[in-house]
Formats: C-alpha cells, sequence, structure tokens
C-alpha cells in the first residue's frame, strides 16, 4: 500500500482538486463557478493558486473556452478519479444515477465498431442519461492497444485486444463476414457461389501495409486468394468503391447490413468459411464492480442486441425475395 504524505497534503487545499476538476469540465472560469456555486473570482483565485502551485499554465484561453495544457491533461483522470473515490468513501455507497449523471465516458473502439456502436450508443443516451457524453477513440487492430488501467479509456470494445490479470473479458459477438456489390455494375446472383467470388475484382479493409489487410490469414486459412485491386482503413471508402466500381466489397455481415443498403448495394454470404477473431469488450478490473461502468456495459449489450435484431429484420424482405427467385 502507498503511504500517504500528510505533511505535504495539509499544507495543500484539496479545494483545489474541486475547482480543477470543474474547469476541465466546463472549460470556461465562468461555467465552472457556477457549477460549484461560487463567484467567479473566487474560482479565477483557485486557478492562480494552482498555476503557482503546480508551475504550469493549465488552462491556456483559446477563444471562447480554456484549453488545457498537457499537464492538465495528464492530471484530469487521476485528479477525477481521485474525486470519485472521495465521494464513495464519504458517502457510503455508489451514487450513480444515470438519469441525473452528468459525466463523459472515453471509449477505445476498432473502425468496425465505431461505425456500429456509436450511433446507436448516442440515440440510447439521449433517451436514457441525457447528462451522458460520449467521447469515441479509434484504435485500428494493429495500433498500440488504449490505456485501461490508468484510466486514459473506460472501456474498449473490439477484436485484438490482448488478456491481462488487469483486465476482465466479454465476447459481445463473433464476426461474420458479407459481400457488398452494385447490382448495376456487376449483374451477378445472389447470394454469389465461390466460382464468381474467386473470380471477381475486390476491395477490402486494410489498417496496415498489406493488400489484402484484415481478411489476408482468413484467406490463408482457407486456402483462398482473392484479386484484391483497393484497400482503404475505412468501412465507407470501401463500400463507396463498391458503388462506384465494379468491385465487391468483403466486410463485416453488421457493416454490410447496415450501411450495404443505403448505398444501393446488394449484399450476399460470403461463400465460404472464413474465421475472424470475435468483438469483445475489455474494461480494467478494478471497476468490474463500479456502477458507472457496470452500467455502461449494460448499454453496449443492449445497443448490439439491438441492432442485430434491426438487421436481421430489415434483412428478412430481401431474402424472401431472392429465395422466391
Amino acid at each position: 500500500m502507498t503511504t500517504i504524505d500528510h505533511f505535504n497534503l495539509r499544507s495543500f487545499d484539496l479545494n483545489l482538486l474541486v475547482a480543477f476538476d470543474a474547469l476541465m469540465s466546463e472549460g470556461s472560469v465562468t461555467k465552472a463557478a457556477r457549477r460549484l456555486k461560487i463567484q467567479q473570482p473566487a474560482m479565477s483565485h483557485s486557478l492562480s493558486t494552482l498555476r503557482i502551485l503546480l508551475q504550469d499554465e493549465l488552462f491556456i484561453r483559446v477563444g471562447q473556452t480554456m484549453q488545457p495544457t498537457a499537464r492538465a491533461r495528464s492530471l484530469a483522470v487521476p485528479v477525477r478519479q481521485a474525486l470519485r473515490q472521495a465521494q464513495l468513501a464519504l458517502t457510503g455507497g455508489d451514487i450513480f444515477d444515470p438519469a441525473t449523471e452528468e459525466r463523459t465516458f472515453r471509449i477505445a473502439m476498432s473502425p468496425e465498431i465505431e461505425l456500429l456502436l456509436v450511433p446507436d450508443l448516442t440515440a440510447r443516451l439521449q433517451r436514457l442519461a441525457p447528462g451522458i457524453k460520449i467521447l469515441a477513440r479509434v484504435f485500428p487492430d494493429d495500433a498500440a492497444e488504449p490505456s485501461l488501467e490508468d484510466g486514459g479509456a473506460d472501456l474498449a470494445v473490439g477484436c485484438t485486444y490482448s488478456r491481462t490479470s488487469r483486465r476482465s473479458f466479454e465476447t459481445l459477438y463473433e464476426v461474420e463476414l458479407a459481400c457488398c456489390y452494385n447490382p448495376a455494375l456487376l449483374p451477378l446472383q445472389n447470394p454469389l457461389n465461390l466460382e464468381s467470388f474467386l473470380a471477381i475484382e475486390h476491395a477490402v479493409i486494410s489498417q496496415n501495409e498489406s493488400l489484402h489487410g484484415c481478411i489476408k490469414e482468413a484467406l490463408e486459412i482457407a486456402g483462398l486468394e482473392l484479386n484484391v485491386v483497393a484497400a482503404a482503413p475505412g468501412f465507407m471508402s470501401v463500400l463507396a468503391a463498391a458503388k462506384a466500381s465494379p468491385v465487391v466489397a468483403t466486410v463485416s455481415r453488421r457493416i454490410a447490413d447496415r450501411y450495404g443498403p443505403l448505398l444501393g448495394l446488394e449484399v450476399s454470404p460470403v461463400p465460404v468459411s472464413l474465421t475472424f477473431p470475435p468483438v469483445k469488450m475489455a474494461w480494467a478490473s478494478h471497476t468490474d464492480n463500479d456502477a458507472a461502468n457496470v452500467w455502461l456495459r449494460q448499454q453496449i449489450r443492449e445497443s448490439f442486441a439491438g441492432s442485430a435484431a434491426g438487421e436481421s429484420e430489415a434483412c428478412a424482405p430481401q431474402a424472401a425475395a431472392v429465395a422466391m427467385a
């Protein structure tokens, strides 16, 4: 257990941490003062004292807002955690109430999850918890993993996050692929057969230097090779390529079902079994029982469950039409 330097802490007015957190949240001396129900000169005095004690400007005025310096950003998460722990200790229980809570959750996610989760989770929060905001940070699969243990992110959702003793995991869904193509440019039978799938040209997702990108390993396991003519890191750019060119975009089934029809694309199952790692949700183990984190995880589960149900209903008429043909 870390030893507390009571003498040095005694000489530091801990109310200054409350003022700092309010400034980080509001980006304005006036709004921070209003939040703490104090006069603006008192808040300005607190900021001046913080600047002297920490030997940093902390907040710099840019237009109408106060932008935090690098030093302020590095302090934001640990100060917020300390204040939450103090609040919990003093109240004797977790008082998280999503209907009245005002806070921002930071969620690290892969590009696929960004397109699937952000719209549905935003709509859900607007209904259930209008004071809660989400700050999404996209991490490609081959990028450095987001920081969960130090509070840099509240949750991470994606495919490749590694397991450690300080993290908890949950599988959200298995990944399936689908083919999207413009029927006006590629008059193919739906569903595609394997011969057509291998003969046509493809656009795929790639977040590294490989032309075959994310699908490369799955193709190698299946012993197949595609004629990939375009690769891009974003799902929408790959789908747009399929709309404008006689190529097939092979993407996540959930992405295909949701965005393919919006672009006028046919959606077909991939005519071969390709194995991909499942989408998982990860969080720091010390937040296993944190009421806010538990609640957010449930919102994410229900967001994915709701979108999957909606996509299934949307695909039912299309599947029936194919069967009748």
